[in-house]
């Protein structure tokens, strides 16, 4: 089969990278994702790796130097390729090569090889074709693996036998449900048998490389296909055991709670139509995390989940620390939707007091939209009426919040009077005084004791300093 470069944008560098192969008698093939994405019509890839059967290395210095004698090569002599920013392009170079690992290691004793090995030695079918730039076949598609036909299908196969695939190198495992998730591909049963089966492997790969895969499931437009699949495999247990603890409904006395690992899901699901915020889905995806640990079932009153959020922050924490995700603002961010994340439900009441709004507007800061994004996500009853309810009631609150922050102008807080003007005033040192001065104003105006602003405060701050001994500096 041929494929038609002749429309593609990057013919041009194509056939430089043809015509240095051919004055070096080199083959050269491009390979992998970009194949794929090609014949599947997708947004092209900015990343393309070429396979050649003599030296990776020596065929990117060669095009380097063809493009620009002046261009930067970067080589990595371990892995035997060489790698060049073109353009907005990443182009990687090595040579063809067979694989063999050990059991202890995801890292493959590599030699010389032929295409064939190459290709033999990839993850999917769909992954494995290549397409010849050679002079005598230029453009041919090389599909050993019948790929064409799975891509077709929306079929994730294995070249070899499913199970050496994934003992050899666990991360494929991942990379199996990653595409099932962003390319809507069914794994085929025999590969999806086999990942149950060695699930355990991937205990061997760097948690840095599976959350690499697991924050690309995230990001896909429906990430329960992958989720799901990660429970149905084994593979969830592994690496996130605190969402499988939220799976199955109990029942004590004729009463039931929901499944909150399938509710989880669907906020999952629900928020991603909504935001592209990676660690707003995160916060989807851990906020009923607390669930588990704080169930409790009360006579007369049914299940219970007394503290669940603030338990689940607590938790984010030490999930960040495990999976290792960032631990600076990603994981304050998350801490504080998950803490907050059932804050706007109690106020969905007439009597709701400005006061409560003022401290949620507070708490929430710059956040207060992503919070309710989340919120409005954690509707997934399917009962229509109860669910445009629910929505309505989001809207009143929002409008509620709206009022009491153009009046009281408390979002992203900041003290009408400083640390430094209390010391001043009362002719003072840092010391524990300043803090309890600063504290008694914030919730005096939370409170709406004062107004949010400086003379209010300053006569506010005078009268509580005196009740602490403290009197106003003559100068």
């Amino acid at each position: 089969m041929l494929i038609n470069l002749n429309q593609n944008k990057n013919l041009k560098l194509f056939k430089i990278i043809s015509e240095v192969a051919v004055a070096n008698n080199q083959s050269v093939y491009i390979v992998g994702g970009f194949v794929r994405d090609l014949l599947m019509k997708r947004q092209a890839s900015t990343d393309i790796d070429f396979v050649t059967e003599q030296s990776g290395i020596e065929l990117a210095q060669n095009v380097g130097k063809e493009i620009d004698p002046t261009m930067k090569v970067s080589v990595f002599k371990t892995y035997g390729t060489a790698m060049i920013r073109y353009k907005d392009l990443e182009l990687e170079f090595v040579g063809a090569r067979k694989e063999s690992y050990t059991e202890d290691s995801r890292k493959p004793e590599v030699e010389g090889g032929t295409i064939e090995d190459d290709q033999k030695r990839r993850d999917f079918t769909v992954n494995a074709m290549a397409i010849s730039l050679n002079k005598d076949n230029f453009g041919e598609l090389i599909d050993p693996f019948n790929g064409i036909e799975d891509l077709e299908k929306g079929i994730l196969r294995t070249p070899l036998e499913p199970a050496q695939t994934y003992s050899d190198d666990p991360l494929r495992m991942m990379r199996a449900v990653r595409f099932a998730s962003t390319l809507n591909f069914k794994i085929e049963e025999n590969s999806l048998e086999a990942i149950r089966q060695e699930a355990e492997r991937i205990k061997i790969v760097s948690m840095e490389r599976i959350m690499v895969e697991f924050n690309k499931i995230m990001l896909s437009k429906k990430p329960s296909v992958g989720l799901q699949l990660m429970e149905e495999t084994g593979l969830m247990k592994l690496i996130i055991p605190e969402l499988i603890e939220l799976k199955g409904v109990e029942e004590v006395e004729g009463q039931t709670h929901k499944d909150n690992f399938y509710h989880t899901l669907e906020v999952v699901d629900n928020i991603s139509e909504n935001t592209d915020n990676l660690w707003l889905r995160w916060s989807a995806l851990l906020h009923d995390i607390g669930k588990a640990p704080t169930k409790k079932f009360v006579e007369g009153t049914g299940w219970t989940f007394h503290g669940h959020e603030f338990l689940g922050s607590k938790m984010v924490k030490n999930l960040f620390q495990k999976l290792k995700l960032p631990l600076g603002n990603d994981m304050k961010y998350v801490q504080k939707m998950v803490k907050l994340s059932s804050r706007p439900i109690a106020l969905i009441t007439d009597d709701a007091s400005d006061s409560a709004l003022r401290r949620l507007l507070f708490d929430a800061g710059e956040d207060m939209e992503d919070l309710f994004t989340l919120c409005k996500a954690d509707i997934t009853t399917k009962n229509s009426r109860k669910q445009e309810k629910f929505k309505k009631n989001f809207e009143y609150v929002a409008v509620k919040i709206k009022e009491v922050e153009e009046k009281d102008q408390v979002r992203n807080f900041q003290p009408p009077i400083s640390g430094e003007e209390i010391m001043t005033m009362f002719n003072l040192k840092p010391g524990r005084e300043i803090g309890i001065l600063k504290e008694k104003v914030k919730e005096a105006i939370l409170e709406g004791e004062i107004a949010n602003e400086q003379e209010e405060a300053r006569r506010f701050v005078i009268a509580e300093a005196e009740k602490l001994g403290l009197h106003l500096s003559i100068s």
